[in-house]
């Protein structure tokens, strides 16, 4: 069954030039697109869509604000934020409102592909250390003050806390292994679990809470 997806980006050229190169793919097809979050959330509730490319600035709805109403649904697509990064500050404020990650708006077209069957098969859509570097660059718009504490970090086992100190530093399942001789298998299910006790979709969420709960600082560095 093809990956059903849908275009928002105010930008014609630029909706008409992934259109292309999803079309052009046997297991996807772009079954809507809009120009902006409203239209997105409008077109969403008469379309079936199993991924949606999420430009961030818009006109009337922005990318942040569409992707939390969307994600806020039950059985909710999942959310690629398009990104200019370098000029882009509201990127962390979309992995936040539930995107599962981002993709920079002149990513190559194998990585953009590859991005929409990860994503759409529950993985990471990006490397976790790509994902870190971002949340480093944005980490002045977390809350000031004392680190949120979120108390379901209590029903962690020691070594799932191990493990999710590591994932928010940007290291893969293979690294963490590694680092914690353990199986690539092992780590996989340590993953599975954090995120069913965390109530989390994925590991961008895992590395938002941890940066929130000040688990790890700018720079991916463990919090004191």
């Amino acid at each position: 069954m093809s990956i059903r997806v849908m275009l928002v980006d105010d930008q014609v050229l630029l909706r008409t030039g992934f259109r292309m190169v999803l079309a052009a793919q046997p297991d996807m097809d772009v079954v809507a697109e809009a120009g902006d979050g409203a239209e997105a959330i409008e077109r969403l509730r008469s379309t079936k869509v199993d991924v949606v490319l999420m430009d961030v600035r818009m006109p009337r709805l922005d990318g942040v604000e569409a992707t939390r109403r969307i994600c806020a649904q039950p059985n909710a697509p999942k959310v690629l934020i398009l990104t200019t990064f370098d000029l882009d500050e509201y990127a962390f404020s979309g992995l936040k409102a539930g995107a599962s990650g981002f993709m920079l708006k002149d990513v190559p077209p194998g990585e953009l592909l590859s991005a929409i069957r990860a994503v759409h098969s529950g993985d990471a859509v990006v490397a976790p250390s790509t994902t870190r570097r971002l949340l480093d660059r944005f980490s002045p718009m977390l809350p000031s003050g004392a680190p949120q504490r979120h108390k379901e970090l209590d029903r962690l086992t020691s070594r799932e806390g191990e493990v999710l100190l590591l994932v928010a530093q940007g290291l893969s399942n293979g690294e963490i292994a590694g680092r914690l001789v353990l199986s690539e298998a092992t780590v996989k299910t340590h993953v599975g679990r954090i995120l069913t006790k965390l109530s989390l979709r994925d590991r961008v969420q895992v590395v938002v809470l941890a940066y929130e709960s000040g688990l790890v600082r700018a720079g991916g560095n463990p919090g004191n």
